[in-house]
């Protein structure tokens, strides 16, 4: 009963102190962490002892998968090769690194206990680091570098400690000898054994889902994916880590062929809510190892100011080491290509910041209780990793935004990606009307007409949110509010003939579902257009010849649409003929004079007339530039 109410209370703590954080403008990370430090030494409050295999299978395993299954496994492939010096190289280095100012620091203590806390503290956290780069707005290839190596260098940390307690002979059951040939061959088996089996479950749940029409059914494997490539990898002495991050790339990467939308609605809002406490949770829990970390040191064995040191230095290193590591690895291996945000190679910048994000977190605590408990300085070795954990959350979170900025690195600009919805869902809608032109359809009811209107209308609101410029609302946004208060009404008159007790409970909850859907679906955009205001950056295209031999043109028009003046009716955005400068309105407005023009002369680019938008529209090829 009390591990249910502490339970309780932590799962309280952090939805309070996340909202509270929000409100206030704040990193919740850092905040979780203060908090936490403070509650551990509040009388009352209970020891909280993490356990290496609470951590490593029950928060591991679905922090991994939920970060797994929401990363392109086409954006973790371009970026392969960092990904892996990252995970695999830094790690080995910082963790030499590390062993090497440990032991210089401590002469007395063991090499294996000094590379073992190296091990320790290599990997960055995963949750650490996207967590604050996601809310800062990093560049989306930095936070897919820092995702990749986060999902994957917890493995070679683990392998690491692993053969450093059995090099030292610190475990009683370590008696094999460790040689260079057994520590490469032991890495190895658990890469190769991880592969092999996220592989194998992957073929196993995608064959089950193939067949499976039930969203809850489907969701309760989820729930079980984790776990079970973790178990299962770890069973045969293979990588759990590295077989929950292939089950969870691939199933993700699959989901729209193998789930039905039902299921993938639900399996990506159940992981969300799962991430968003665990991810949150584990700040908290850090905090709390404080007191007793602090309490359980013996300042007999070493002086206070010595530990003090050999946890600031310890803390310098992880720091330095992984900044001395990017530099030359950029230069020397990496070489980066162009990158599709910015249209040239990822500046200096970018590679600071991808040094400077090397936040550790939970793992690493986890890690360090595996150290045996009759090393010598274990206690001084748990210390220091709290020391790294909590110090590069502090200081690599909180200057994190602010070198951001003054290294002035873009974060991704919503009006690019608002360009390339609209662009991808009219190269979408594009290949459904060439269906059903192609389907042989008894079309006697005039659905094809309907289909038509639905997809279009779907489409306008895509584009009208580059209207960045009117002071008044976009038909989709007044369809949106109008048809919102409508949802409310509606669902306020179920709700009255719910408490009648006249109608089946199953029917009124059917329909109270159908009027949340339609509700989620609605396109609120006030948001989004806010922010599209101060965008400027602009994505290519694909490849069209149309679009190459158009550049963008001087902005010739008075703010009107002349067409729509002559006949007196309202428009909703601008666009001009590159080749003629016709202005005409947007398909969003009622009379389509823009693409209207097109089809009278065949002129292919139009370019948005719209104040600071300089995009290019081609109707042959439906692409964007």
């Amino acid at each position: 009963m009390e591990i249910a109410l502490l339970l309780v209370v932590l799962a309280v703590s952090v939805l309070v102190v996340t909202a509270l954080a929000e409100r206030a403008d704040l990193p919740a990370p850092l905040v979780l962490i203060v908090v936490g430090v403070a509650a551990s030494y509040v009388p009352g409050v209970p020891d909280v002892r993490l356990e290496a295999e609470v951590v490593l299978l029950g928060l591991l395993p679905p922090l991994l998968y939920a970060t797994a299954i929401q990363t392109s496994l086409v954006d973790f492939n371009a970026n392969r090769r960092s990904i892996l010096l990252l995970s695999v190289g830094l790690v080995i280095f910082t963790a030499a690194g590390v062993a090497v100012v440990v032991h210089a620091l401590i002469p007395d203590i063991e090499w294996a206990a000094a590379f073992a806390i190296g091990a320790v503290v290599a990997p960055p956290d995963a949750v650490a680091a996207t967590a604050v780069g996601r809310r800062i707005g990093l560049p989306r290839r930095i936070t897919t570098i820092l995702e990749g190596e986060s999902l994957l260098n917890d493995a070679t940390a683990l392998v690491a400690l692993r053969t450093a307690i059995a090099a030292g002979g610190l475990a009683a059951s370590s008696h094999d000898e460790v040689t260079v040939t057994s520590v490469a061959l032991d890495f190895v088996v658990a890469a190769g054994g991880g592969v092999a089996v996220g592989l194998l479950l992957y073929v196993v749940v995608a064959h089950v889902r193939k067949r499976l029409d039930d969203p809850l059914i489907d969701t309760a494997i989820s729930l079980v994916v984790p776990f079970a490539a973790y178990v299962v990898a770890e069973e045969i002495h293979a990588s759990g880590v590295i077989a929950v991050v292939v089950a969870g790339l691939l199933l993700g990467h699959r989901a729209p062929v193998l789930q039905s939308a039902q299921s993938r609605i639900a399996e990506r809002m159940n992981w969300r809510t799962i991430a968003f406490v665990l991810e949150n949770a584990v700040f908290l829990l850090i905090g709390l190892q404080a007191e007793t970390l602090f309490s359980d040191v013996d300042t007999r064995m070493l002086s206070g100011a010595r530990i003090a040191l050999v946890c600031g230095l310890t803390l310098v290193a992880v720091i330095v080491l992984r900044l001395v590591w990017v530099f030359p690895a950029r230069f020397l291996l990496v070489r980066p290509g162009v990158d599709p945000e910015i249209r040239r190679r990822p500046p200096l910048a970018y590679t600071f910041l991808l040094g400077w994000a090397g936040m550790r977190g939970v793992v690493t605590l986890a890690a360090a209780f595996v150290i045996p408990e009759e090393t010598e300085y274990r206690e001084v070795l748990l210390l220091i990793a709290f020391t790294v954990v909590a110090g590069t959350l502090i200081i690599q979170g909180l200057t994190l935004p602010m070198l951001a900025r003054r290294l002035e690195v873009p974060s991704p600009d919503p009006m690019d990606d608002a360009l390339a919805r609209a662009t991808l869902l009219q190269q979408a809608s594009k290949a459904g009307f060439r269906y059903l032109k192609e389907t042989d359809v008894d079309d006697v009811h005039g659905v094809g007409a309907l289909i038509k209107q639905r997809i279009e209308q779907r489409n306008f609101a895509a584009w009208e949110r580059l209207g960045t410029t009117a002071d008044e609302e976009t038909p989709s946004e007044v369809y949106s509010r109008i048809r919102l208060a409508m949802i409310e009404a509606e669902r306020e008159r179920v709700l009255e003939i719910r408490s009648q007790g006249t109608t089946p409970s199953v029917v009124v909850a059917e329909v109270l579902a159908m009027l949340d859907v339609e509700e989620s679906l609605l396109d609120s955009a006030t948001q989004d257009r806010a922010e599209l205001r101060t965008s400027s950056v602009r994505r290519p295209g694909e490849e069209c010849e149309h679009l190459e031999a158009s550049p963008v043109v001087e902005t010739h028009t008075d703010g009107t649409c002349p067409s729509c003046v002559a006949i007196g009716h309202r428009w909703v955005a601008l666009r001009q003929c590159v080749e003629c400068g016709h202005v005409g309105c947007c398909d969003s407005s009622p009379d389509r004079h823009a693409t209207a023009h097109f089809h009278d002369t065949g002129h292919a680019v139009m370019q948005s007339a719209e104040p600071g938008e300089d995009w290019r529209w081609c109707y042959v090829h439906h692409l964007t530039a």
